[in-house]
C-alpha cells in the first residue's frame, strides 16, 4: 500500500529557504556589503570609482555615494544600503561608519547561532546594549557654544578631513558655516534651517578651486532676454513672477473662424492691447528687474527695453523661491495684483557675467539673505561632483551641531569609551544574555580598528593600547590619529562629532541588525505568467544565476528605444 501523497502549498515556480541557512546567508551578505566600504574611513580613506549602465563615472569615498551606484541581487543587501540612504537624509554624515557597524554587529552574533542560541535572546540583549550605548554616549558627551566660529571650524574640519576636498579644509569649512549661518532662519523659537531648498550649490568646470565661495545673494544660468537691456544695476527694484508676459494660448487645439480681414487684424491688435496692459501693470511698480518663470513675448521684451527694464525668463520655481527670500520679493501670479510691498529693494547689485561660454545672472550684496549660492570651481565636472558631496556632508554636520549642540571625541574614542562601559556592565550580568550583550562592546570596537588598518600601522599593538588607556581614569577623549595611527588624545587634536550623528548610527545599526536576526524564512516570488517555468534560482548559487547580464563585468549590448548602444558596468561580485 503506497503511503500518503505529499501536500503542495506553495507554487512550484516559488522558492523557499528557511532556518540556519537564511540567517548565514544575510550575515555574509551584510559583511560583504561592509567590506566594499571599510576602507573609505577615516582620513586615510581609499576612493572607488564606479562605473554607472550609461557609461558615467563616479569617483568619491562617501559610503552612501558608493552603495548608491552598485547593483546587489540579494534583500539582505539592499536593506543593508537602504540604512546608508536613511542616514544621509537624516543627519548627513555617518554613512560609511553605519554600515560597517550593522555588518560587525552581524558579524559577531554568527558565532551564539551556531552555538544552537536562540535569535530573540540575542536581540533582547542588543536591545538592551543599545539603551546602555545612548546612555553613556549623552554621559560622555560636551556642551558646545555655537557662536564660537573657531570651535564651530574645528568640529566641520573634523568631518571634511575624511574627504577629498580636506586639501581645501579651511576654505570649505568657512563656506559650509557662511552658508548654514545664511539659511538658519528663527520663527517663533522655532529655528529652521533648510539646506536642501536654500542653499544651492552651483557648479562651474573651469578656474581654481580657492575661486570658490557663498555669494550674498543668488546667482542663476541665466542671461537678460534683449541685448539692449541693462546688465548692470545697483540697489535694484525686483519684481518675481510665476506667470507668462505672453499672449494667451488655449490650452488645446483652438481654432478661429474669420471671414474679414478687419477681424484678424483685430485679432492682432487684441493681442498686442494684452501685452501692452500688462506691462503698464508692471511699470506702475517702478521696478529694474523682472524675473518670471514662463516666458517673455519680443512686444513684451519690446514694451520693457523701452522703459529701461531688464527682463529675465524662464527661472526655475526653486531659484525664483531663493530670489524672493534673499531680496524680500513676493513672486506674484497675476500683473494686475502687483502691490508696492511686493517689489523686493533688498539686493544691493544685479549683474549679469560671462564665465566660459555661459552667462550668469547674479543678485548678490543684499541686506539680509535668508538664501544663498555657493559657486564651485574646479578642473573636471567629476572633481566638482565629489566637492558638493563633501561639501553638503559638512553643511550637514553644522546644521546638527546648530540644532543639537553637543559632541562626543572622534577618532573612534566614543566607540571605546561605550565599548568600556558596556564590557564593565556585562561582568555584573548573569544568564546567558551577557555573551551577546559583550559581543556588541566587541563590535564597537570596528571603528578603531579600522581606521588603524587604513592607516596601515599594527592593528592589534595599537588596540590593546587602547583597550588599556580607556581602563585609566579620565581618558575617555583618547583615540586614532587618523593620520597616523597612534594614539592622541582627541581633545588636544581638536576631532569631534555632532552627538545627533552618533545616536543616530548606533541606532541604525542595532535596529537592522535585529531586523536581518529575526528572519528565518526567504520566499522568492513566483514568476508571472508566460514566462518559462525554470527553477527559481537559490541565493546561494551566486548573483550570476540571477542576472547573468549585469554580473560577471565586460561589455554588453543593450537594446533601447529600438536603439542598440554599448554599455559598461562595474561589478561587485556579492558570492553568497
Amino acid at each position: 500500500m503506497m503511503g500518503p501523497r505529499p501536500v503542495l502549498v506553495l507554487s512550484q515556480n516559488v522558492k523557499r529557504e528557511s532556518g540556519r541557512k537564511v540567517q548565514a546567508g544575510n550575515i555574509t551578505a551584510a559583511k560583504t556589503i561592509a567590506d566594499i566600504i571599510r576602507t573609505c574611513l577615516g582620513p586615510r580613506a581609499m576612493m572607488k570609482m564606479l562605473l554607472d549602465p550609461m557609461g558615467g563615472i563616479v569617483m568619491t569615498n562617501d559610503g552612501n555615494a558608493i552603495l548608491r551606484e552598485i547593483q546587489v541581487q540579494h534583500p539582505a543587501a539592499k536593506s543593508m544600503i537602504e540604512i546608508s540612504r536613511t542616514q544621509d537624509e537624516e543627519v548627513g554624515d555617518g554613512t560609511t561608519s553605519v554600515i560597517i557597524l550593522a555588518g560587525e554587529m552581524l558579524s559577531v552574533a554568527e558565532h551564539f547561532l551556531e552555538q544552537q542560541m536562540h535569535p530573540t535572546v540575542i536581540i533582547g540583549a542588543y536591545r538592551k546594549a543599545l539603551d546602555d550605548m545612548i546612555h553613556v554616549l549623552k554621559k560622555i558627551s560636551t556642551p558646545v557654544d555655537v557662536n564660537n566660529r573657531e570651535m564651530m571650524l574645528k568640529i566641520i574640519k573634523s568631518a571634511i578631513n575624511t574627504k577629498a576636498i580636506n586639501r581645501w579644509s579651511e576654505l570649505a569649512c568657512s563656506i559650509a558655516l557662511d552658508a548654514v549661518r545664511t539659511v538658519e532662519l528663527e520663527e517663533n523659537g522655532r529655528k529652521e534651517i533648510d539646506i536642501k531648498k536654500y542653499a544651492k550649490v552651483e557648479k562651474i568646470p573651469g578656474g581654481f578651486s580657492e575661486d570658490s565661495c557663498v555669494l550674498r545673494g543668488i546667482m542663476v544660468n541665466k542671461d537678460v532676454t534683449h541685448p539692449r537691456m541693462r546688465r548692470l544695476i545697483k540697489n535694484p527694484r525686483i519684481v518675481l513672477l510665476d506667470c507668462s508676459l505672453e499672449y494667451k494660448k488655449g490650452e488645446s487645439q483652438t481654432d478661429i473662424e474669420i471671414t474679414r480681414e478687419e477681424d484678424f487684424a483685430r485679432i492682432l491688435q487684441m493681442e498686442e492691447e494684452y501685452i501692452q496692459q500688462i506691462c503698464e501693470d508692471l511699470l506702475r511698480v517702478k521696478p529694474d528687474l523682472v524675473i518670471t518663470e514662463k516666458g517673455i513675448s519680443d512686444l513684451a521684451q519690446h514694451y520693457l527695453m523701452r522703459a529701461n527694464i531688464s527682463a529675465v525668463r524662464r527661472v526655475r520655481k526653486t531659484d525664483n523661491n531663493r530670489i524672493a527670500r534673499a531680496c524680500g520679493a513676493r513672486i506674484v501670479s497675476r500683473t494686475d495684483e502687483l502691490r508696492e510691498e511686493d517689489v523686493g529693494t533688498g539686493a544691493g547689485l544685479f549683474e549679469v557675467k560671462k564665465i566660459g561660454d555661459e552667462y550668469f545672472a547674479f543678485i548678490t550684496d543684499c541686506k539680509e539673505p535668508k538664501a544663498c549660492t555657493i559657486v564651485l570651481r574646479g578642473a573636471s565636472k567629476e572633481i566638482l561632483a565629489e566637492v558638493e558631496r563633501n561639501l553638503q556632508d559638512a553643511m550637514q554636520v553644522c546644521r546638527n551641531v546648530l540644532v543639537d549642540p553637543q559632541l562626543v571625541p572622534g577618532g573612534g574614542a566614543a566607540e571605546m569609551a561605550v565599548s568600556h562601559a558596556l564590557t564593565e556592565k556585562s561582568k555584573g550580568m548573569t544568564g546567558v544574555e551577557q555573551w551577546p550583550y559583550r559581543a556588541v562592546a566587541q563590535a564597537l570596537e570596528v571603528i578603531p580598528r579600522t581606521l588603524i588598518q587604513n592607516c596601515g600601522a599594527s592593528t592589534i599593538r595599537v588596540l590593546t593600547s587602547l583597550r588599556a588607556k580607556h581602563t585609566q581614569e579620565g581618558s575617555q577623549t583618547w583615540g586614532v590619529n587618523g593620520e597616523s595611527g597612534a594614539l592622541a588624545d582627541m581633545k588636544e587634536l581638536g576631532v569631534w562629532e555632532p552627538l545627533a550623528v552618533k545616536l543616530q548610527t548606533y541606532k541604525t545599526a542595532v535596529e537592522t541588525a535585529v531586523l536581518l536576526l529575526r528572519i528565518d524564512d526567504i520566499v522568492s516570488g513566483h514568476k508571472k505568467k508566460g514566462e518559462e517555468h525554470s527553477k527559481a534560482p537559490s541565493w546561494d548559487e551566486g548573483p550570476e544565476a540571477h542576472c547573468p547580464k549585469l554580473w560577471g563585468g565586460g561589455m554588453g549590448m543593450r537594446r533601447w528605444g529600438g536603439v542598440r548602444f554599448r554599455v559598461e558596468v562595474l561589478v561587485f561580485n556579492l558570492s553568497l
